[in-house]
């Protein structure tokens, strides 16, 4: 029996429509390997469409109050709430994650965080008219920014899409948006969505690959670009658009140290760490995938930690059972088992180190350790489920290996003395540290890192910010 092969399509100007060269790409389900789809391959022509429809959509929506664009998102939240069993399975098909999760542990923040930025419409806030010159009276414009250009990334299609779309529409911008080549069913979904509620040309989306990505960014309507994805990528996007001094918004991955102090207790810092580290088959660039434990305690804690590991399960999506679903594609299989390939001689693979199955691209829940700071495996992301173990002796060496990294996304700090994980909250080089947890997001807090992490916040009134402009305007007092 041959399953039939679905054709998906842009999303322009409140209509669906192929490449305008009809080249596309296959899609590719990563539980099975087995191609379910194709997808347009955009050129210049169809970017050159979508920014001419976003750029002809900009001043009505632009010009609408804030309580309109409010009432557009709240829909837009209600539609997402209400059709959520379709968009489960379009992602269950996107990245092979479980189904139940997904329902559980994706939907219902999505749906927050377009609420949330809907409220973030009403909520502009500037400093406040003032005569700072005698004579003149000051006042601060807060302001959309323009098209923005996004490009959303492999690992959560639909909730990445959110962080994307909502701030942009939230402050007044209008989008061209572009999923990664691997995933892009969801979001069209969500274009149909959308579309049936906001104007016409205020939301589009198109596919394809790196070349139709970099002529979005490099396309002179966008007054913005922003990017979740590698760091290759965002030093290119940043690169492409100093060209004409595009504002850039950059989230490019991470590699979080997750410090483990003696006072702990092992059992439950092991169970949560497990979690946080093969949640969605370690592709999150906060996954608690880089463990220092305290050498009093390493040991006892690897062995609890392996334990653990084989005993966390990978499989089907319908299997409610399984803690993550498959790597998102064969290149991050190959990727995810290279890393583990060139492990030097000094290292010990405690548990897993393998793929699962004969098809779809499953990795086993993996931990290794016997690992050096230099190592390649500490000071490169794997992005898949697996989960180091260094080493230190004393609050120093931990500090030390912990920034001793190129990424400063996220980072965590277990232990019960408040007065320690205050110092190293203050001292760890990161744009979020958790203390006793690992990997918690809400809509009111910025996530966003340093360093080649990244610059610009995602969620939260900081990220709403970013989409907006601030303009001075000044008036004489004797006109």
């Amino acid at each position: 029996m041959t399953t039939e092969v679905r054709r998906l399509r842009n999303y322009i100007n409140g209509e669906f429509r192929d490449a305008a060269d009809g080249r596309t790409i296959e899609v590719v389900n990563p539980a099975t390997g087995e191609v379910y789809a194709t997808s347009p391959l955009s050129g210049q022509a169809d970017v050159d469409a979508a920014m001419e429809a976003a750029a002809a959509a900009f001043p009505g929506w632009r010009d609408t109050t804030p309580a309109e664009r409010q009432k557009v998102l709240l829909k837009i939240a209600d539609a997402i709430e209400e059709r959520a069993e379709e968009l489960i399975a379009a992602e269950s098909e996107n990245t092979g994650k479980p189904l139940e999760l997904t329902r559980t542990e994706e939907i219902p923040p999505m749906v927050d965080q377009i609420r949330f930025f809907a409220g973030a419409a009403r909520m502009l806030e500037g400093r406040s008219a003032g005569e700072y010159m005698e004579g003149f009276t000051s006042i601060v414009r807060r302001e959309p920014v323009g098209v923005c250009a996004q490009v959303a990334p492999w690992n959560y299609p639909m909730m990445m899409a959110v962080w994307k779309f909502a701030p942009a529409l939230a402050a007044g911008n209008t989008v061209v948006l572009k999923p990664s080549d691997t995933t892009p069913v969801s979001t069209l979904l969500m274009a149909e969505i959308i579309g049936a509620i906001a104007p016409k040309g205020v939301f589009n989306v198109i596919c394809g690959d790196r070349d139709s990505g970099r002529a979005m960014v490099e396309h002179p309507v966008p007054a913005m670009a922003s990017i979740t994805g590698s760091v290759r990528a965002g030093m290119e996007v940043a690169g492409s658009a100093a060209k004409d001094v595009k504002r850039v918004h950059l989230e490019l991955g991470g590699k979080a140290p997750v410090v483990v102090f003696e006072d702990v207790d092992i059992a439950k810092a092991v169970e949560d760490i497990a979690v946080a580290g093969y949640f969605n088959a370690g592709q999150d660039c906060t996954a608690a995938t880089r463990v220092l434990v305290h050498e009093s305690i390493h040991d006892e804690f690897v062995a609890a930690l392996a334990k653990a590991a084989s005993e966390t399960r990978t499989g089907a999506a319908d299997d409610e059972d399984v803690l993550y679903g498959p790597l998102n594609n064969a290149n991050q299989l190959k990727r995810v088992s290279g890393f583990i390939e060139r492990l030097p001689a000094h290292a010990k693979v405690q548990t897993g180190g393998n793929q699962v199955g004969e098809k779809g691209y499953f990795y086993a829940p993996t931990v290794v350790s016997g690992l050096k700071q230099d190592d390649e495996i500490i000071q490169n992301e794997v992005f898949g489920p697996v989960i180091t173990v260094q080493s230190f002796t004393d609050e120093a060496q931990a500090l030390e290996y912990a920034n001793g990294i190129d990424y400063a996304l996220a980072s965590s700090v277990w232990t019960r003395d408040h007065a320690r994980a205050m110092r190293m909250s203050k001292a760890l080089d990161f744009g979020c540290v958790w203390i006793n947890t690992h990997i918690p997001l809400v809509a009111e807090m910025p996530h966003g890192g340093f360093k080649k992490s990244g610059y610009g916040k995602d969620l939260s009134a900081y990220g709403f910010d970013d989409y907006t402009r601030i303009k001075h305007v000044m008036t004489s007092l004797d006109a």
